[in-house]
């Protein structure tokens, strides 16, 4: 009842779900830039392939000349060339 009280205040005061919430937000900047939110840890770190924990699963970041810039506890921005990525999703 508590947590269905809360959502229903952060709806009316317009706050983002990343905010109050552990559910992940991923930007995507063209081919060459992508900052994710809200992530746990990094699982692999390669030039080429990039795994990043999050609280609802993995991302997955293939590309080449891939880097790990601007590392806070919260969010981390992957630059390089993307030539996709995946999410492996946790029940």
């Amino acid at each position: 009842m508590k947590n269905n009280k809360r959502n229903r205040i952060n709806k009316l005061l317009e706050i983002p779900q990343e905010v109050y919430s552990n559910v992940p937000k991923i930007v995507i900047t063209g081919f060459d830039e992508m900052v994710i939110e809200n992530f746990k840890g990094i699982l692999e770190y390669e030039e080429y392939y990039v795994r990043i924990n999050t609280h609802i699963g993995i991302i997955n970041i293939n590309g080449y000349n891939l880097n790990l810039e601007n590392m806070s506890d919260d969010d981390i921005k992957v630059s390089g060339k993307i030539e996709s990525f995946d999410i492996e999703r946790i029940e």
